[in-house]
């Protein structure tokens, strides 16, 4: 008996059906759609390591074989203006362009970080300048709002806003509002046949947000806190399950790296440029940059970079 009739043969005596060209195909790869680096938590200030370290990550992407489309910015552009004074913010923007027009060629698509909001944490807050809050990394970031949607082919990006302030103190992972009823709507506005991607700064699921402070509560709990991944993640979760062409959704924050498959949905949280705030690895995790491929059928794979 043949190879192929005393496999067949058994799939039978088994009670199973095979077709007859089933155990000879090859599995038939899907096209590539995109492809783009994910960049985020640079936190960038004046000092020969950061300035170096952003200008060495630009470099590397600009010469990846194959290239990529463009560069998602997860958030964090710099080191921190929420308890900065004017100056220093400025500071910190203007060399934040100065490398990368100097260094980059590609789009950017970018996010606001937490550490991208002007006062927040000021002793005195600058309330009354219009800059204060996000109207400053919106601007800087040639943002036209502090969520958007943009779309690539087949693949739909959504790029959320996910800090805000905290009147108990602090600030708190998750989307106001009037941003959820945006959200709800652009999710509805999108053809079924094409696949979404959302981008938020903050986790919105990530088992990473657990292990940030690499410790236990006095009480032994393992405590994912308010402004570590998104606190409305129940009511995301109920909405994006109306949505299964919603397939990923990319984060930063955390500086620590995972992937996390739930409901359908790919999580990934994706490092950090600065690594260690420009100290070196964070726990385990090197300064790296993500390199995703998104594919016609919905798919994506993720490569993380120690660059």
């Amino acid at each position: 008996m043949k190879r192929k009739e005393f496999l067949k043969s058994g799939f039978a005596a088994a009670g199973l059906s095979v077709l007859p060209n089933t155990l000879a195909a090859e599995p038939i790869a899907a096209k590539r759609s995109l492809r783009f680096a994910f960049m985020s938590d640079i936190h960038i200030k004046p000092g020969a390591v950061p300035e170096a370290g952003l200008a060495k990550v630009l470099q590397h992407i600009q010469h990846l074989k194959p290239k990529v489309d463009f560069i998602i910015n997860g958030g964090d552009s710099i080191m921190d203006a929420l308890a900065a004074t004017k100056e220093s913010t400025q500071t910190q923007w203007d060399l934040f362009h100065k490398i990368m027009e100097k260094e980059n060629r590609l789009p950017v698509y970018p996010c606001i970080g937490n550490h991208d909001v002007y006062g927040w944490f000021q002793k005195t807050p600058d309330s009354l300048n219009p800059l204060y809050g996000k109207n400053w990394a919106v601007k800087e970031l040639k943002m036209t709002d502090r969520y958007y949607h943009f779309q690539k082919g087949k693949w739909e990006f959504i790029v959320l806003d996910s800090t805000q302030n905290n009147p108990a103190g602090g600030y708190i992972g998750k989307v106001d509002d009037q941003q959820f009823e945006w959200l709800k709507k652009k999710l509805s506005e999108i053809q079924k046949d094409h696949f979404i991607c959302i981008v938020s700064h903050i986790p919105i699921l990530s088992i990473c947000s657990g292990l940030f402070f690499d410790k236990n509560e006095p009480n032994g709990d393992l405590l994912i806190k308010r402004n570590l991944m998104h606190s409305d993640f129940f009511a995301l979760k109920r909405l994006f399950n109306q949505y299964p062409n919603l397939k990923t959704c990319l984060s930063g924050h955390i500086h620590l790296q995972d992937e996390v498959h739930y409901h359908n949905i790919n999580y990934f949280c994706n490092g950090a440029v600065s690594g260690n705030w420009w100290g070196g690895a964070f726990q385990e995790f090197d300064p790296a940059y993500a390199i995703f491929e998104f594919f016609e059928d919905g798919t994506c794979t993720r490569e993380m970079v120690n660059y």
